[in-house]
């Protein structure tokens, strides 16, 4: 057996991949992302948002969403406006073709649900929850430093890359 099939972070990984290339499958005939699909659904549910306020829906940073929404607006997908009261403020609403798509990609979740072979809602949910802690875990670990770390180098073009991790006896579960 592959050191990976013991590893968390690998399953993840690959599950992450299957599912966005599932997703790539479903949007491809609408010309859309699984980003922009994101925004899209947001938009649908929770309705209109600043850019501010979906970049934390989405987890994404604005040097990511900006350019996401600029693609997007030039499709009219959705339209950004500053707001009057304080034009710091940019709102992102759906365009006309972002209100058109709601109907014509309805079938997205149960396709995707079905392809994840959870055998109900209630799983669904268990599921959603247990990757919602992982993540809030995973944030906070990420700014932890390891016990022992040598203290990181100056690198302010990131050039630097990691050594690859232990080749002890023990198999890694993560």
């Amino acid at each position: 057996m592959p050191v990976t099939d013991e590893m968390v972070c690998f399953s993840l990984y690959a599950a992450t991949r299957a599912t966005t290339q599932a997703y790539r499958t479903l949007l491809e005939p609408w010309g859309l992302t699984y980003p922009q699909y994101l925004v899209l659904v947001t938009l649908w549910v929770e309705g209109d948002q600043t850019v501010s306020s979906l970049g934390d829906h989405l987890q994404l940073d604005s040097g990511t969403l900006s350019p996401l929404l600029k693609r997007m607006e030039q499709a009219d997908l959705v339209r950004r406006e500053r707001r009057s009261t304080d034009e710091r403020v940019v709102t992102v609403t759906t365009g006309e073709r972002g209100r058109s798509l709601r109907t014509e990609l309805a079938h997205v979740p149960a396709a995707v649900a079905a392809g994840t072979g959870l055998a109900d809602e209630r799983s669904a949910a268990e599921l959603i929850a247990t990757l919602q802690r992982l993540t809030e875990t995973m944030h906070r670990a990420a700014t932890t430093p390891a016990p022992g770390a040598p203290a990181a180098p100056s690198d302010p073009a990131g050039l630097a890359t990691a050594a690859p991790g232990g080749t002890g006896a023990s198999r890694p579960s993560a």
